[in-house]
C-alpha cells in the first residue's frame, strides 16, 4: 500500500485546509471536483490519512497546490520504487519531445492502421485515408421552414436527388489548428474516428502539430475500464498507457498542465447509457483542470444532451466527387491489390460508372466512406455496380442497422422494450411509405413522431398516456438517428431519410409486404411519376412473381393511348410502318426506332435510338438498308423545315448532302430518279445570293411539301402529325412508361416467360391490335 500512497504532512495538511478555506467548498463539491463518489478520501486527505497516489495529486491540483509542499516525504525505498525524477524542471520542449520519442510507437500501434469492414487484413492508414472536409454550421441547428428548404429535385429519368444547402467547407486539418477545442459531428460511418486517426498519425510523424504530445483514446475502452475504479480520473487513466514506457507521472501531468498534450477522444456516442453521465463528468474535469491542452472529441449527429464548454463544433461533410475518386483509387490499390496503374484506371472507370443518369443513386451513397468502401467492394468483384437493386439495399439496411457496430464492438442500447431489428425495418417502411407518396422528403419533426407513436400503438401494448407516448416517439426517432443514422435532421425540427434512395427501397418494401389488388391499383397511379421509378424497378425485383405489377403496368400503358385519338391514330401508322421494313431486328425494336424518328425535331426525344438499341443492340451498329435511308430523309425533311430565305444559301450545300443518297437508293433506281427529279427543282448556287433568297421565299415551301408528300407516298414517313402541346406530353409519358417497363423486365424479376415474351412482343402496339395477335396468359 505504502508503494502506491501518499499522505500529507503536518505543513502539508496546514497549507491545504488554508486553500480549501479560500475555495469556500465543501468536502463534498471537493469530492465531485476530484471525480470521487464519496468524501471519504477527503477526509483521510485531511487528516494525513494515506491515500491513492492519484487522488492526492487530484486534491492538490484542484486546490492549486504544489505536490512536493503538500506530501510528507517519502522513504529512500519509496523513492525509488516510484522512479520520481531528479529534475521535474526540465524545460517543457525537453519533456515533450522525450514522451513524444517514448509514446510514438503506441501511437502507430492505435492509429497507423485501419481495419476495413469485410477486409481480412488491416489497412495501412496512409495508404487509404482521404481528407475531410468540415461544415462550420451544423445543419441540424439550422432554423429553416420547410417551405423554404431546398427541395426535392428530379436529375434526369429516374434518379432524385436533394438540392445541397449551399454552405461553405473547410480542411479538417485547418479546422484543428484553428480551434483549440473540437467537437466533431458525424453521421455513422463519415469519417470521425479516421479522421482522428489522421491528426495522430500527422501529429506523430511530425507532419502536423509537432510541439504535441498525442494521447488517442477510445471512450468505449474508457467507460469500460472505468467499472469499478470509480475514483480514476481521466488524466489517471491517460498516464496508466504511459507507466510501462518509464515515464513518471509528474512528467505527463508537467505537459498537461503547461497545454501541451492533443487529446483525441474518440466516438461519445459509442458509451452506453449507463456510463455516459460518468465519462461526460471525467472529459468535463479533465478539460476544465487542464484547459490550455488541445482536445478533439468525436460523436455521432443527433447527441445534444451535453456540450462541453469552450468547444467549437463542426460537422463532418459528404464527400464530392474528388474525395470519392480519390479514395476508389487508394482502395482499389491498398485493399484490392492492385499495381497504381491497373487501380487509377479501374478507380476512373468506377467513378464513370457512378457518374451514368442511372446510377445516380449509387454516387449518392457513396458520399458516405462506409457505404463507398461496401461500393468499392462489390465493384473489385463484378468490376460493375449491382444489377440487384434490392438486395444490394437491403445489405446497406443490414449494414447499417447491424454489422457497423457489430465490427466497432458496440452495444447499443435498446431503443424501445421488445423492440427487435425486424421493428425498426418496418417502422422506417412505415414511415418511408407513407410520406413518400407525397413526395414530400423534408418531414416535420412532429409529423415523424406521429407516425411512430401510431406504429407503437398498432405493435405493442402501450398505455393511453399521450404524453408519454410522444416522449417515447421522440426518444426513438433521436436513437434512429443517432444509432443508425437512417433518419437525419436536416434543420431545427426538420427530418429526412439520410439517403433517398432507401427511402425508395423502404418504400418498395412496405407495398411488397402489404400487396393485394388494391394497392397494385393505387401504385399505378404513380406510373408517370418519375420519382417512383426506381421504387417500380425494386417492387419488380422483390415480388415473387411479378406477373401481376406487370399486367397492371401494361394495362395502365395501353389506357394512355385509347385515352388520347392522335396518339392511338400515330401507334397505328407506327404498327404499318414497321411490318413492312426488310429487317431482322426485334419487331419491338423497330416500332421504337420509327416512333422517335417521327416526332418533331424541336422535341427532346426526337431520333433518341437508347430504347430501340435495348431492345435490339444490333442497331447500334450498321442500320439495315430501310431504316438507314428511312433515317437520312428525315434528316434531309428536318434540315429543309429549319431553312428560311436569308440562311438558303448558307444551308443549300448542308440540304443538298442531307439529300444526296444514291449509296442508299443503289438497288432502288426508280426511288432514287424520282428523288432526283424533286432535287432539281432547286435552284443553283452559282444564281446568287439574291436569287437563291428570293427563290426560296416564293417556293421553298411548296417545294418542302413536295419532298413529305414524296417521302409518304414512297417511305410512308414523313407526317405532319400537328401535335399539340398536350399530345406531346401524352406521347411523352407513354414512352417513359414503355420504357419503365422494359427497365423492369430487364432487371432480375421473377416473370413468367410467356407474359415476358408478350409484354416485349407488344411494346407499342396498340391495343386492339395487341388482342388480335397473342394472349397474354
Amino acid at each position: 500500500m505504502a508503494k502506491r500512497s501518499l499522505q500529507a504532512s503536518t505543513e502539508g495538511i496546514r497549507k491545504a485546509k488554508q486553500a480549501f478555506k479560500r475555495k469556500g467548498w465543501t468536502q463534498e463539491y471537493l469530492a465531485a471536483e476530484v471525480g470521487l463518489e464519496t468524501r471519504q478520501a477527503i477526509w483521510k486527505f485531511f487528516t494525513g490519512k494515506r491515500i491513492d497516489r492519484h487522488v492526492f495529486n487530484d486534491i492538490c491540483f484542484a486546490l492549486e497546490l504544489d505536490i512536493s509542499e503538500i506530501a510528507q516525504p517519502l522513504s529512500a525505498d519509496e523513492s525509488g520504487f516510484l522512479d520520481i525524477p531528479a529534475n521535474l524542471s526540465l524545460e517543457i520542449e525537453t519533456l515533450v519531445k522525450k514522451l513524444r520519442s517514448l509514446y510514438q510507437e503506441n501511437i502507430q500501434a492505435q492509429c497507423g492502421t485501419v481495419q476495413i469492414l469485410d477486409v481480412a487484413q488491416p489497412i495501412q492508414f496512409k495508404d487509404i485515408y482521404v481528407d475531410v472536409e468540415i461544415l462550420e454550421e451544423i445543419n441540424s441547428r439550422r432554423w429553416l421552414e420547410i417551405k423554404k428548404f431546398p427541395q426535392v429535385w428530379m436529375k434526369e429519368n429516374n434518379c432524385l436527388g436533394v438540392a445541397d444547402w449551399p454552405q461553405s467547407r473547410g480542411s479538417g486539418m485547418e479546422a484543428v489548428k484553428k480551434y483549440t477545442k473540437l467537437m466533431v459531428l458525424g453521421k455513422p460511418g463519415s469519417g470521425k474516428t479516421t479522421f482522428l486517426q489522421a491528426i495522430a498519425n500527422n501529429c506523430n510523424l511530425g507532419l502536423f502539430q509537432p510541439d504535441y504530445l498525442p494521447i488517442f483514446v477510445r471512450l468505449k475502452d474508457f467507460a469500460e475500464d472505468l467499472r469499478g475504479r470509480t475514483q480514476i480520473s481521466l488524466s489517471n487513466y491517460l498516464y496508466e498507457s504511459f507507466i510501462n514506457l518509464g515515464i513518471h507521472e509528474q512528467e505527463l501531468t508537467t505537459v498537461f498542465a503547461h497545454g501541451r498534450a492533443l487529446i483525441l477522444l474518440d466516438g461519445l456516442d459509442e458509451v452506453v447509457e449507463q456510463d455516459s453521465d460518468k465519462i461526460i463528468h471525467k472529459i468535463r474535469q479533465f478539460t476544465e483542470k487542464f484547459y490550455k491542452n488541445k482536445i478533439i472529441i468525436t460523436c455521432r449527429l443527433g447527441i445534444q444532451n451535453y456540450k462541453f464548454h469552450g468547444f467549437t463544433e463542426v460537422e463532418i461533410a459528404n464527400f464530392r466527387k474528388p474525395q470519392i475518386a480519390n479514395f476508389a483509387e487508394k482502395w482499389f490499390c491498398s485493399v484490392a491489390k492492385h499495381p497504381p496503374g491497373v487501380a487509377q484506371d479501374l478507380a476512373s472507370r468506377f467513378v464513370q460508372k457512378l457518374e451514368l443518369i442511372e446510377n445516380l443513386q449509387f454516387l449518392d451513397l457513396a458520399a458516405t466512406p462506409i457505404l463507398l468502401n461496401f461500393i468499392c467492394l462489390i465493384y473489385q468483384f463484378n468490376e460493375d455496380l449491382p444489377v440487384n437493386r434490392a438486395e444490394f439495399y437491403k445489405q446497406v439496411l443490414d449494414l447499417l442497422l447491424i454489422r457497423w457496430d457489430e465490427a466497432k464492438g458496440i452495444q447499443r442500447d435498446e431503443f424501445y422494450p421488445n423492440f427487435s431489428l425486424i421493428h425498426k425495418i418496418k417502422l422506417l417502411s412505415h414511415i418511408a411509405a407513407i410520406t413518400f407518396p407525397k413526395s414530400s422528403y423534408f418531414q416535420p419533426e412532429s409529423h415523424l413522431c406521429q407516425l411512430i407513436t401510431d406504429y407503437l400503438v398498432h405493435n405493442f401494448n402501450t398505455s393511453n398516456d399521450t404524453t408519454a407516448l410522444q416522449l417515447e416517439s421522440a426518444y426513438l426517432l433521436q436513437a434512429i438517428e443517432i444509432q443508425h443514422g437512417l433518419l437525419v435532421q436536416r434543420a431545427r425540427g426538420i427530418y429526412s431519410f439520410s439517403h433517398i434512395s432507401l427511402q425508395q427501397y423502404l418504400t418498395a418494401r412496405e407495398i411488397v409486404a402489404n400487396i393485394n389488388t388494391q394497392n397494385i391499383a393505387e401504385l399505378m397511379n404513380h406510373l408517370n411519376e418519375k420519382y417512383w421509378w426506381e421504387v417500380f424497378l425494386l417492387i419488380a425485383t422483390m415480388l415473387k412473381p411479378a406477373d401481376e405489377l406487370f399486367k397492371a403496368m401494361k394495362e395502365k400503358i395501353d389506357n394512355l393511348s385509347v385515352k388520347n385519338a392522335k396518339l392511338h391514330n400515330f401507334l397505328t401508322w407506327l404498327t404499318q410502318k414497321a411490318a413492312v421494313v426488310n429487317t431482322s431486328y426485334h419487331a419491338a425494336s423497330v416500332r421504337a426506332f420509327y416512333f422517335t424518328i417521327a416526332i418533331p425535331s424541336e422535341y427532346a426525344l426526337a431520333c433518341s435510338q437508347e430504347l430501340a438499341i435495348l431492345l435490339d443492340h444490333h442497331l447500334a451498329g450498321n442500320l439495315a438498308g430501310d431504316l438507314a435511308l428511312d433515317l437520312a430523309l428525315i434528316h434531309g425533311l428536318t434540315v429543309s423545315l429549319g431553312i428560311n430565305s436569308e440562311i438558303f444559301l448558307a444551308r443549300f450545300s448542308a440540304l443538298s448532302l442531307a439529300l444526296d443518297l444514291k449509296h442508299l437508293l443503289a438497288t432502288q433506281p426508280d426511288l432514287q430518279k424520282s428523288l432526283q427529279e424533286i432535287k432539281n427543282q432547286l435552284p443553283s448556287p452559282s444564281q446568287g445570293g439574291d436569287f437563291l433568297k428570293s427563290w426560296w421565299q416564293e417556293n421553298g415551301k411548296n417545294w418542302t411539301e413536295a419532298l413529305r408528300d414524296w417521302m409518304i407516298t414512297t417511305r410512308q414517313i414523313g407526317h405532319n402529325w400537328r401535335f399539340n402541346q398536350k399530345d406531346l406530353h401524352d406521347i411523352q409519358q407513354y414512352w417513359d412508361a414503355n420504357k419503365l417497363l422494359l427497365d423492369c423486365l430487364q432487371s432480375p424479376t421473377d416473370v413468367s416467360p410467356n407474359l415476358r415474351n408478350y409484354l416485349e412482343k407488344s411494346l407499342f402496339l396498340p391495343k386492339e391490335i395487341q388482342l388480335e395477335t397473342g394472349d397474354e396468359n
